[in-house]
C-alpha cells in the first residue's frame, strides 16, 4: 500500500467536538487579519492529492493549478517520492506600490510519498490543465516458495 510520508503545512489536531469551532475560527481569521490570514491559511498552501488503487498500479493526481511544468520537480530517493513545486510572484519589486491586493499564494510546496510497493523504474508522469498525474506500477509479488528448515 502506498501512503504519504510527510506533508508541509500539515495542521491536523485531535480535539473535542465544539459546535462553535468553525465560527470562532472564521471570526479569528477575519477580524484578526481581514486580508492576510483569511486567504493565507495553511490549508491553502499545501497542494491536494488523490491516490487511487487501480489494481496493477496506483494513480496519483495532484492539483497544481497555475504552476508551469518546468517549476515542478519529481525526485525519487530510495523508496521515497518527493513532489516539489515552486511558484514565483509575477509582481515585480518596482510595481509593488500599484498592487491593491494579492490573494494568490507564492512559494515552495512539497510532499513526500512512500514507494516501497511501487516499481519506481516504470513510473510515468504527465502534467496537463493544472493536474499532475503519476502512474505508479505496483511491484510484482513473487510467489513465496516454501522451503524446509533443518533443525541443527
Amino acid at each position: 500500500m502506498m501512503f504519504e510520508l510527510t506533508r508541509r503545512n500539515n495542521n491536523h489536531q485531535a480535539t473535542v467536538y465544539n459546535p462553535f469551532r468553525e465560527l470562532e475560527e472564521f471570526e479569528r481569521r477575519f477580524f484578526g487579519d481581514p486580508f492576510g490570514s483569511f486567504f493565507g491559511t495553511p490549508e491553502l498552501a499545501a497542494f491536494k492529492t488523490d491516490v487511487i488503487d487501480e489494481g496493477d498500479h496506483y494513480l496519483l493526481e495532484a492539483d497544481l493549478p497555475g504552476f508551469e511544468k518546468k517549476d515542478i520537480q519529481l525526485d525519487i530517493n530510495g523508496d521515497t517520492l518527493s513532489i516539489h513545486a515552486e511558484r514565483h510572484s509575477k509582481v515585480e519589486e518596482k510595481e509593488k506600490d500599484k498592487v491593491v491586493r494579492v490573494e494568490r499564494s507564492y512559494g515552495s510546496y512539497s510532499r513526500q510519498f512512500d514507494l516501497s510497493a511501487v516499481d519506481s523504474d516504470r513510473i510515468k508522469a504527465t502534467y496537463e490543465n493544472g493536474v499532475l498525474k503519476l502512474i505508479l506500477p505496483k511491484k510484482e509479488l513473487k510467489a513465496s516458495e516454501g522451503r524446509r528448515l533443518e533443525i541443527e
